[in-house]
């Protein structure tokens, strides 16, 4: 059957290795719509009325075989798929997360300085039970968004936005919640002149003496000093899809062979990947996606986050003040150990 092409195309958004089981939710989807709304049978003239084939069993065995390519298609993903996936239009983001997961949402706008920077989303919201700060990296949804939010890299007034919303919530007592998702800060002459590594800086070392625990899960892109502006905390988390570099594949091939077209090669050289992240340290914990990826069941993605995020919390609120600073502490001195030679770094 001939898809119709342009904006309304339902596969624009699918990536060239899962666009099969797209084509093969489709067939689902008109299946199940002809089911609940089945065409009156016309006889023609002078003959019995034409018995049409089984369309329940057909579905049957279409969503066996999906279940079953989704899963091959789960164990087979490579490092550059599991990135690309990390940055699909449809995977949910910062906002997504808040709207599935919080109630008596307040958003903090602002750094008292320059501007409101919506890169940077900050609100003080409550999940389940438990009242805290969310602060995380905003892509936008919408080209019209995606743009306000320069596609989630943030600018120097984003960090103190974040690190002015921190403050509060120490004073108020609340844990703090961050979501890394973003390519990396933003490079501009404008963000620079505005004290961009500043920012970081100052955001990175504050973190560290804040005095109520923090959490930080990895949702999609980690990228470079963006990601660590937002990024010290008690817990790391990451998503099985997304990863936590210092700098992109892109990036790294243009450094290295002068060729961004060798991002491939050079996100395979990096180890760019949620398991390599738990084997060295760097993450406390890889939290499942559904088969395919987060965008392809955003509730039970969504739900995977909230119950790991709570846990955590949980665990965190029994510590004395000391304790959690000291461990915090102790968490980013134990990475990036290095043993051979004389000394231990």
């Amino acid at each position: 059957m001939a898809r119709a092409k342009g904006k309304d195309d339902p596969l624009k958004n699918a990536l060239a290795f899962e666009r099969p089981v797209r084509e093969l939710d489709l067939r689902i989807e008109e299946l199940k719509a002809a089911i609940a709304h089945p065409p009156a049978p016309v006889p023609a003239k002078g003959k019995a009325p034409r018995v049409p084939g089984d369309p329940g069993r057909e579905l049957a065995e279409l969503e066996g075989r999906r279940e079953t390519m989704v899963a091959e298609l789960a164990a087979s993903l490579t490092v550059w798929q599991r990135i690309q996936l990390s940055r699909h239009i449809e995977r949910p983001g910062t906002t997504d997360y808040v709207e599935m997961l919080f109630t008596d949402v307040v958003e903090l706008h602002g750094d008292r300085l320059f501007g409101d920077d919506k890169a940077i989303f900050a609100a003080l919201a409550t999940l389940g039970q438990r009242r805290m700060l969310v602060v995380g990296h905003r892509k936008g949804r919408s080209t019209q968004e995606r743009i306000e939010c320069n596609w989630g890299c943030a600018h120097p007034e984003g960090y103190r936005k974040a690190l002015r919303a921190m403050r509060l919530a120490e004073r108020l007592r609340l844990p703090i919640l961050t979501l890394i998702n973003t390519p990396g800060a933003y490079p501009g002459i404008g963000a620079e002149e505005r004290g961009q590594a500043s920012a970081i800086a100052w955001n990175i070392l504050e973190m560290f003496g804040l005095h109520v625990p923090v959490v930080s899960v990895v949702i999609g892109e980690g990228g470079s000093g963006g990601a660590l502006g937002i990024g010290v905390c008690d817990r790391l988390l990451v998503l099985e899809n997304a990863y936590y570099s210092v700098i992109s594949p892109e990036g790294c091939a243009s450094i290295l062979w002068k060729d961004g077209q060798r991002a491939e090669e050079a996100a395979m050289a990096l180890k760019l990947g949620s398991d390599t992240l738990l084997e060295l340290g760097v993450a406390d914990e890889r939290l499942p996606e559904p088969p395919g990826g987060a965008h392809r069941d955003r509730q039970a993605a969504s739900k995977v986050l909230a119950d790991a995020v709570q846990r955590h919390f949980e665990e965190l609120g029994a510590l004395q003040v000391n304790d959690l600073l000291a461990g915090r502490a102790r968490k980013y001195r134990q990475i990036g150990r290095f043993t051979g030679g004389t000394r231990a770094v």
